[in-house]
């Protein structure tokens, strides 16, 4: 354990890092602890290697600040949430808000729009941050590489930090990696793609650090805080000098006002690091059914920093189906694979986002489809990049400025669907889809017609139990049955067990979809994995009973498994 005292000072972002119990100047001399009136942190790990780097007194005084300075609106905010959430499973359906009537009515504001490096966003790829990946999406061609620290990172410490390091040397130009085989990677693109990182959520709390507030009270750090904290402050400069800027994706955002804390954020931060208002930028996630029917105002709370929106399409499903969990049949939704980007709710919500940012000079973002190839499988490939490039083609079509991939070899299918919408312009901002019409009862539309099978349900347990048991051998993004599972697609699977119990649904078999059911087929899940010394399937099996089959749904499976299970 190591003690931080990174009480700001008055002018200077330095701070002192020592041993529990006492703190020492660079000289070396021996002081005492803060006292608890001071805000501090205190790691909760001991330095390892490279840490020192990024873990730096500056660095952390000013995670320290954020924290002083943000920490109690962020815990307003979540208990907002849960109020709202409470508000909606009791039967308060939500609309379009009264009393931001004005700014949905005001055609005279716009966003800040695409900075330095973000002009064209036709092809993003997005995965973890690790070195391998990172230079594997520095050399994949795309415009723009989404720096995943949320949903495709498990967040071991080790992840955290590497991941800032990798992005450390990554934007510095010294970045290579030799895997255990003696394979070495470096990067050669002559090109590389604009950097947008993604800070965990606001839910999520870093474990390994704690904030001791100006009361004395202890609590974990803010993922987001500490994740956006040591990159703007490590990075912001260097990137601003390399010709584009600092950067972020906002996950799981749920309202205008968790908006407005980022933009308070971005100020304080454009201020502190001497930056210039508007530097940084912001592409939001509407990845949450509360956030579809405040886009407007989100992007309005956002409008220095705002460059976009984004479609979070599996996000946003496992938001509809954790909203409505207890609303009744009608809610209930089918196999996962079912739920594509053409029923009823997902073709409102999409339609309404390209309106939404075109309307006010913001990029449009689409989504991630989650087939990829398989090398070893040509038939595989192939049908992967069948149905990729029908997803991108409707994604053009609807006006959309660039779309997600998830692999390399996607680049290219995307790339073309867009090409030949785009040609060498850089967006579509000029279609305003003025035709689109999207009322609330349209986002509530979940009707498709379509039965929970047996082996939905099967699919969904092995899943879920797979993906966990890889996340917490650190693996964020995983490739199981030839799909990208992540954070995000897990959660549909694990949700929609738990929703299907409590609606005593049945599959199309006519089985009740029961505990005991479940419970049978995650039997036989532990019975077909390949089973190792070194698995976590037994911690896997133990998550995904909490987080599927108790009475009490999580709102998050990463919440308990890190919390218990995560180093």
């Amino acid at each position: 354990m190591t003690l931080i005292d990174t009480s700001p000072p008055p002018t200077t972002a330095t701070s002192l890092i020592t041993t529990t119990g006492a703190r020492t100047t660079t000289e070396g001399s021996r002081m005492p602890s803060p006292p608890a009136s001071i805000p501090h942190l205190r790691l909760e790990r001991s330095l390892e290697g490279r840490d020192a780097e990024i873990l730096t007194p500056a660095a952390l005084a000013f995670v320290t600040e954020l924290h002083d300075r943000f920490a109690r609106r962020r815990h307003d905010r979540l208990a907002a949430r849960l109020r709202r959430r409470f508000e909606i499973g009791t039967g308060d359906d939500p609309h379009f808000r009264a009393d931001t009537a004005h700014i949905r009515d005001d055609p005279s504001w716009r966003v800040a729009g695409a900075g330095p490096g973000l002009e064209d966003r036709r092809v993003e790829i997005t995965g973890p941050t690790d070195p391998k990946m990172t230079i594997n999406a520095l050399n994949s061609g795309a415009r723009v590489w989404l720096a995943d620290q949320e949903d495709a990172t498990s967040p071991t410490w080790r992840n955290v930090i590497g991941g800032q390091l990798s992005l450390f040397d990554a934007i510095r130009g010294q970045l290579s990696f030799t895997s255990p085989e003696g394979k070495r990677y470096e990067v050669t693109a002559e090109r590389t793609p604009t950097i947008v990182m993604r800070p965990r959520g606001w839910h999520l709390p870093e474990k390994h650090v704690t904030f001791i507030d100006r009361a004395g009270r202890e609590l974990p750090a803010s993922g987001s805080l500490v994740d956006y904290g040591l990159y703007v402050f490590h990075n912001a400069h260097a990137l601003i000098a390399a010709g584009r800027g600092p950067y972020f994706y906002l996950p799981k955002i749920e309202s205008a006002e968790e908006a407005r804390l980022w933009d308070d954020v971005f100020s304080f931060t454009e201020e502190r690091l001497g930056l210039a208002h508007g530097t940084i930028r912001a592409t939001v996630l509407i990845e949450t059914l509360p956030a579809a029917f405040e886009m407007e105002e989100i992007l309005f709370a956002l409008r220095d920093h705002c460059a976009g929106l984004n479609a979070g399409r599996w996000d946003y499903i496992f938001s509809i189906i954790k909203t409505y969990r207890g609303r009744g049949a009608r809610f209930v939704l089918p196999d996962r694979s079912e739920v594509t980007m053409t029923v009823p709710f997902m073709r409102a919500y999409t339609e309404l986002l390209v309106q939404t940012c075109h309307k006010r000079g913001a990029y449009a973002i689409g989504g991630m489809s989650a087939f990829i190839p398989n090398r070893r499988k040509p038939e595989v490939t192939q049908a992967a990049f069948d149905k990729v490039a029908a997803d991108k083609r409707r994604e053009a079509g609807d006006g959309f400025d660039g779309t997600w991939v998830a692999h390399p070899d996607l680049i290219p299918v995307a790339r073309a669907e867009f090409d030949a919408v785009l040609g060498d312009a850089p967006n579509q901002l000029g279609r305003t889809r003025d035709e689109v019409s999207v009322a609330p009862a349209d986002l509530l539309d979940v009707r498709i017609g379509r039965p929970v099978t047996a082996a939905g349900v099967r699919g969904n347990v092995s899943v879920t139990i797979r993906y966990i048991e890889a996340w917490l051998r650190g693996l964020g993004a995983v490739a199981i049955d030839d799909l990208m599972e992540d954070a995000a697609t897990a959660e549909i699977s694990r949700s929609q067990i738990w929703q299907w119990i409590h609606q005593d649904h049945a599959t199309a078999e006519g089985t009740p979809i029961t505990r005991d059911y479940v419970e049978s087929l995650v039997r036989d899940v532990l019975a077909e994995v390949p089973r190792s010394t070194a698995d976590r399937f037994d911690d896997a099996a133990a998550v995904f009973q909490e987080v599927a089959l108790r009475e009490e749904f999580p709102a998050f499976l990463t919440l308990p498994a890190y919390a218990r299970y995560l180093d």
